[in-house]
């Protein structure tokens, strides 16, 4: 186990080095500058968008509102509370700021996945929708590009099966349930399988109407709990801050600073917290747009502005709770707890008794439960592109299934890094198309807001007569 250990943490190094987290940052802060920095302007229209139906909605699977719970349930996950406390512990508080800085400029990028992904959505054989970076990619960049929609497609695929799907998710459930129930780890593995059987069966509507149902219940119950402990720790909250920023650039002891050079410890920080930050919210990723393409919208730049809200929601929100709750608690410096465990502890010094406890164990089994299903159906789309048709994806719904079934019985630090690796591996080629298919996306954003101010100058006039 040791040597397969080194193996996958030297391939994450390599796959999370400089060139990728360049590319992710540049990426989004091309998108930011271009796009008039869209996420900051324009982010009180997207967040309204959620809640207001669109005119003449067109083709799709799920409503828009849907489609964004179900992105959302692929996102809020393990990530959202075990991959917080693993990157404070692996890269010190320093790898919160860059999640922060990752989310800022993946709303962009997630904006500009959301526009591509409607743009150049087409219907399959069963009339669903199929789309995503594998479509954007063959139909926006060319036949001749066809191998990287290929590559992306893959990728997608074994990370539903071996990474952000299936195995992190699955630990993290049995682990906190049997830790925080005394429920067998055995029993939790089994009724996590079968109620991931009957959700995916059903296809995507049934995945979405699980999602829909869940993921704002389980956010609003999880932002409620973290609130409360950070209120009780509210005299610490300025240091926690000052020391947020702090060791995002200078040496961390918990980050290899005390041992390490200045650059070894910020740059730990740095890969740490992006590649967190984007397992999390999972913008550049290409993911998420598999479900967008779904949405009842005939509006991309639309769809692509409640999509960037994932992100806000995610890494903003509710990774910045986890991981405030866990520096305030002083327990990232006093001890070596790690993971699940950590987020437990860090819950409890908050909270009376065990119930911090329960409330991580209740929010990771629900966030992981519709990541888990989430999940299948990114993995699903990959397989019908991959394919050229529908007739395989029972046959992947099944080994999805039975990778859930067999997740429990795992090591999670290998489990880690093989998240890591796939999504980095799933990132490249959608980033590429992000940055060759960027003109299409700033001319559709500009068409849209142009049509949008001459409605408005309209509607003033009508107003004034």
């Amino acid at each position: 186990m040791g040597n397969l250990l080194d193996v996958l943490k030297q391939i994450q190094e390599i796959v999370w080095g400089p060139p990728t987290m360049i590319l992710l940052l540049i990426t989004g802060l091309y998108y930011t500058l271009r796009l008039g920095f869209l996420q900051f302007i324009h982010l009180p229209k997207a967040i309204r968008y959620i809640f207001e139906k669109e005119e003449g909605h067109g083709v799709g699977d799920v409503s828009a509102f849907a489609s964004l719970c179900t992105a959302l349930a692929a996102t809020i996950g393990t990530g959202s509370i075990v991959g917080v406390a693993t990157a404070l512990r692996v890269g010190g508080p320093g790898a919160l700021f860059w999640m922060w800085v990752s989310a800022i400029l993946g709303m962009a990028t997630k904006y500009a996945e959301g526009v591509l992904a409607i743009k150049y959505r087409s219907i399959d054989e069963k009339g669903e929708v199929a789309g995503g970076p594998m479509y954007y990619i063959e139909q926006g960049m060319g036949i001749k590009w066809r191998w990287l929609a290929k590559l992306f497609a893959f990728f997608g695929a074994v990370t539903a099966l071996m990474g952000c799907g299936t195995f992190p998710q699955v630990n993290a459930i049995t682990e906190s349930v049997s830790h925080a129930f005394n429920v067998p780890i055995p029993l939790v593995g089994a009724v996590v399988t079968i109620a991931t059987a009957a959700v995916i069966i059903g296809g995507i509507k049934s995945i979405s109407s699980v999602a829909e149902f869940i993921v704002p219940l389980m956010a609003a119950f999880y932002v409620a709990a973290s609130a409360y402990v950070l209120l009780n720790h509210a005299s610490a909250l300025p240091d926690a801050f000052s020391l947020i920023v702090k060791s995002a650039f200078e040496p961390s002891a918990v980050a290899g600073g005390a041992t390490g050079t200045v650059i070894v410890s910020v740059m730990t920080a740095m890969r740490t917290g992006i590649a967190r930050g984007v397992y999390t919210n999972e913008a550049g990723l290409g993911s998420a747009p598999i479900v967008v393409a779904a949405a009842k919208s005939n509006s991309g730049v639309r769809q692509g502005l409640i999509s960037m809200t994932g992100v806000f929601f995610t890494t903003i929100i509710i990774c910045t709770m986890t991981g405030l709750v866990i520096i305030t608690s002083g327990l990232l410096e006093s001890s070596t707890l790690d993971g699940g465990i950590l987020s437990n502890a860090a819950f409890n010094a908050g909270m009376s008794g065990d119930m911090g406890m329960y409330v991580v164990s209740i929010g990771l089994m629900f966030f992981s439960f519709t990541t888990i299903i989430g999940w299948n159906y990114y993995g699903e789309r990959c397989v019908v592109y991959l394919t050229n048709g529908v007739k395989h994806v029972m046959a992947y719904k099944i080994l999805y299934i039975l990778c859930v079934a067999v997740a429990p019985y795992l090591s999670i630090r290998p489990i880690w890094y093989m998240a890591d690796i796939t999504n980095a591996l799933m990132a490249f080629p959608n980033l590429v198309a992000l940055l060759v298919l960027s003109p299409i996306v700033i001319a559709e954003t500009k068409k849209y807001f142009d049509d949008a101010d001459v409605s408005e100058i309209k509607l003033e006039a009508k107003k004034a007569d």
